[in-house]
């Protein structure tokens, strides 16, 4: 991700985006108030987040404080929230038998939740079973608890405190593992950035969060000196420490004088007694969006949000206890869905994998007797397509959640051929993991494979803990008809919405709208059975003469080539049709030269209507991906702009890039 300019940008300082550039950090209106009290008050102080309450009363008022940098003493304002938060409950109707006391919240039964107390029952539960394994390396439940509460408290005495940002540079190691509870449970706010980021778009994001400290793997000390290097003079830099990787043998190990990792660790108290939220709405972690389209923003979720999601998704995906979980989905990635929690409260084994390829997965899965990982779409591809040499039997059967792109149906056939079993989510960094699930039906198991993978591809229906999701028209803010045809945006409504983005109110307010609905952005359609389907993006819809084109529709298609390894469509101007679907494709190793644009037309046109055929189709060795595995639609859509309008008699452009 890089950004340009937006306003004076001296040379070697790094320039913000503009909802980034504010020195004076703010919040917008949260339609998620406590259960206590329709009124969010919001308090902002340097470099950090947090919440206090009011005395028990008639009511108890949250406030959020911001994470960024300020210049200013402790502030406060009153945020006047959504008229559908503002609804207030009336009198009790529950009264006791003989009494007429009201029955409501009292301090045994309002005990904040959050996902960090599960780690203490893990290790009371599992405390002699493998937590993390990571090449020769095996801690135990009880291992890993003492770890984390160790990391936390030497955090305490390094001067972290409530609310500060602890920002994290690390792959799926077990110590970006201990992270997602070390760290909270200090008090702190949980930063994980990607690894693939540039010193930039790094340096950017350590500025906007005000982070106080950051962990960095040896691999990335170079990207994270790079990016400090780029911070303004007046902004104070985190401090670093590495994380130093054993089985790395390339990387040089730190001075002895170097405070590590596991020199820190070494200095905390297993004993300590972890800093517990002072209420479940406090932030509890930082994630930035990937910013593939435009700057990232800092998205913040509480301690309540992450413990229903934690929930949710085990019960959704029925993970039974003591799993053999592999790390394919990068813990960076949105917290890797939940699950670094989730584990915990099925006592599951973590396998952790720092490289994901086919043959390093396949081997994984095999030596370890997995159970179950996640992954996106294009990991599933990478499965599917891998050559014999790196594939290995399945020890049994393995259970993979996919999500973060609509997955072809064609991918999803080829997958569970081989023998895994898949589950399809949907999520975005906004909603903390994935609230909506293809949930399976049993007669569905009757139907013909290919019939099988199309249901499968739809994104299907809220999961249990979410309040409601639904697809609207963007003018009448109705829900669409259940037709399948009809598009709309989706729209969310749960605990694991987020609070907010940080020090962009604008955005927020975008997001987060008064009628009480958070609005993705994903335009989708909703079948007569009542399960959802992503068509795109709103911003990829394809206008071809009047005409709505889903890219996503184009790509399945696509995806159904025998030689099609990779597909992704976007907009191409045409001087006719105003808009044409131009066609991105990769093809197999064993294909390449073999396939010409008349031949993926044809297959098209036999496929869909003639309007939706791709009058465009360029071939490449590779397509640009986020490191999550999304491709990279702004990069085509750039490589179009060159290309110009199209025009009668284009139709095959090869490229080695």
């Amino acid at each position: 991700m890089r950004f340009g300019c937006t306003g004076h940008c001296p040379r070697g300082r790094t320039a913000l985006p503009r909802a980034m550039q504010s020195t004076i950090p703010s919040w917008s209106s949260l339609s998620t108030p406590s259960q206590f009290s329709p009124t969010l008050i919001v308090k902002t102080r340097t470099g950090g987040v947090s919440f206090s309450n009011s005395k028990h009363g008639k009511g108890k008022m949250v406030t959020v404080a911001n994470l960024g940098k300020s210049h200013h003493p402790w502030c406060s304002r009153q945020v006047e929230t959504s008229t559908f938060a503002q609804r207030k409950a009336g009198p009790s109707r529950l009264r006791p038998p003989h009494g007429t006391g009201n029955l409501g919240a009292n301090p045994a039964n309002s005990c904040p939740l959050t996902p960090l107390g599960f780690l203490e029952r893990a290790a009371t539960v599992f405390g002699d079973c493998p937590s993390v394994v990571y090449h020769d390396t095996v801690f135990t439940w009880s291992q890993t608890h003492r770890r984390c509460l160790r990391l936390a408290s030497a955090l305490v005495s390094l001067g972290i405190s409530r609310g500060d940002i602890v920002s994290v540079l690390l792959p799926n190691v077990p110590a970006m593992y201990e992270m997602h509870f070390g760290v909270p449970m200090s008090g702190a706010v949980l930063n994980t950035i990607n690894t693939r980021l540039d010193a930039r778009t790094v340096a950017v994001l350590l500025r906007h969060s005000g982070s106080k400290l950051v962990f960095v793997d040896s691999a990335s000390l170079p990207l994270i000196r790079d990016a400090l290097k780029q911070l303004p003079p007046e902004h104070p830099a985190p401090r670093v420490i590495p994380v130093e990787d054993p089985h790395e043998t390339e990387f040089p190990a730190a001075p002895p004088e170097t405070l590590t990792y596991e020199r820190l660790l070494e200095k905390g108290d297993p004993e300590f007694a972890w800093v517990r939220p002072a209420s479940e709405w406090d932030p509890m972690v930082l994630n930035y969006t990937s910013g593939t389209t435009s700057a990232p923003k800092g998205v913040v979720h509480c301690h309540r949000g992450l413990f229903l999601i934690t929930l949710d998704w085990l019960v959704e995906w029925a993970v039974p206890p003591r799993p053999t979980y592999l790390w394919t989905l990068p813990m960076f990635h949105a917290n890797g869905w939940s699950f670094p929690w989730g584990m915990a409260v099925v006592g599951g084994t973590n396998v952790c994998l720092r490289r994901v390829n086919a043959g390093t997965v396949y081997a994984a899965i095999a030596s370890r007797g997995v159970t179950h990982l996640c992954c996106a779409p294009v990991v599933l591809n990478m499965l599917a397509n891998a050559p014999e040499a790196a594939r290995r039997p399945l020890p049994g059967k393995v259970r993979v959640l996919t999500a973060g792109a609509p997955p072809p149906a064609a991918v999803l056939q080829r997958t569970e051929a081989i023998g895994f079993e898949i589950s399809h989510g949907y999520g975005l960094t906004e909603t903390a993991g994935l609230p909506v699930s293809c949930t399976w039906k049993r007669e569905w198991d009757e139907l013909p494979a290919p019939e099988r993978a199309r249901l499968k591809a739809r994104q299907g229906v809220r999961t249990a803990g979410m309040a409601e999701a639904d697809v609207v028209d963007g003018e009448t803010g109705r829900s669409v008809p259940r037709d399948g045809s009809t598009m709309g945006e989706i729209v969310l409504r749960g605990g694991c919405v987020m609070l907010g983005y940080l020090n962009d109110d604008e955005a927020t307010a975008t997001a987060i709208r008064g009628d009480g609905w958070f609005y993705t952005g994903d335009v989708g359609v909703v079948h007569p059975d009542g399960y959802m389907e992503i068509r795109d993006r709103s911003k990829d819809v394809i206008i071809n003469a009047g005409e709505n084109i889903s890219s996503v529709e184009v790509e399945s298609v696509l995806y159904g080539h025998p030689a099609v390894n990779e597909a992704a469509v976007v907009a191409r101007p045409d001087e006719l049709r105003g808009e044409t679907p131009c066609a991105f494709v990769s093809l197999k190793e064993d294909a390449a030269g073999t396939v010409t644009a008349a031949d993926v037309m044809a297959w098209c046109r036999n496929r869909m209507p003639n309007y939706m055929v791709p009058r465009t189709v360029v071939f490449r060795a590779e397509l640009p991906k986020t490191s999550t595995g999304k491709i990279q639609k702004y990069v085509l859509r750039n490589l179009v702009k060159e290309m110009g309008s199209a025009r009668k008699g284009d139709g095959s452009i090869n490229s080695k890039a």
